[in-house]
């Protein structure tokens, strides 16, 4: 059994943000190992550096393996800058070269913030089904936030609730939702709500039931896809920063920043802390 560090990420405390496995090296295991330490580990997902020369990073859920996970991304570097100091690095994932900056402040707390490839932004189909195995309506739809499939490394159906007490009543499915988005190659639902006093303020939940997971407490690959949601719909006006509120609800609250530079296909910028968890 390798080295498995705990950190949590999009937090800065160990109760809060979403919890992530990183196995800085992964060179001597095999995929049926990695899947099965990421299930022992039971984090929504585990990054395992394959090939630490080239930074190369694969992300397991206890049920799946997933081309991109932000907030695993957000451990690995903190964890890389914890062992060999702050500063850049490109980490190589399945869905492409994902950039990964970290920053200590005076007190030697890290941040780091990674830059998505380049995003898109396509309509969502069967809307109804999805509705249906969230127990949700058309009504409790947003109408200013239009139901879009956006990618940033991974494809996240968006769904806009009207209100914030839609978004806090989560009970879905489970088995349903997972066959829509199995048969629809999305990694999470991203259930967002605007705040009623900042328009570049969201609240978010992102069931993943794909990965063996009710829901994720942060979720930065969604955020990732979500600004790019808001930069293509023009419902924010780069440049920007979006800052959304996740896991409140589960009560491991998580914060995330999303910088849009303008341009479509630019890659979003997602900044987060991360702690180890148990240090």
């Amino acid at each position: 059994m390798p080295d498995v560090l705990r950190l949590a990420a999009f937090t800065d405390t160990p109760e809060g943000g979403n919890p992530a496995g990183v196995v800085l090296d992964a060179s001597a295991l095999t995929d049926a190992q990695m899947q099965a330490i990421a299930a022992d580990v039971g984090y929504s997902e585990t990054a395992f550096i394959t090939d630490p020369r080239a930074h190369t990073v694969r992300y397991f859920s206890p049920a799946a393996e997933v081309p991109f996970c932000g907030h695993a991304t957000i451990a690995t570097a903190v964890a890389l800058a914890e062992r060999d100091g702050p500063g850049e690095v490109t980490l190589a994932t399945q869905a492409g070269p994902v950039a990964v900056a970290t920053q200590a402040d005076d007190d030697g707390n890290l941040t780091a913030t990674l830059t998505s490839v380049a995003p898109h932004v396509e309509h969502a189909t069967d809307l109804d089904a999805a509705l249906g195995a969230l127990g949700w309506i058309h009504e409790d739809l947003d109408p200013d936030l239009p139901p879009r499939v956006a990618y940033a490394g991974a494809r996240h159906l968006i769904l806009a609730a009207r209100t914030r007490d839609r978004l806090a009543a989560l009970d879905y499915a489970f088995e349903k939702l997972k066959g829509y988005m199995s048969a629809r190659d999305l990694t999470t639902v991203d259930l967002v709500h605007r705040d009623a006093t900042d328009p570049t303020t969201f609240h978010a939940r992102n069931p993943f039931p794909v990965g063996g997971v009710v829901e994720d407490p942060a979720t930065g690959a969604a955020a990732a896809a979500f600004g790019a949601y808001l930069r293509d719909l023009d419902i924010v006006t780069p440049p920007a920063r979006v800052t959304i509120h996740q896991g409140h609800d589960m009560g491991r609250p998580s914060l995330l920043h999303v910088d849009l530079d303008p341009g479509r296909a630019t890659g979003v910028r997602v900044t987060g802390r991360a702690v180890r968890i148990g240090a």
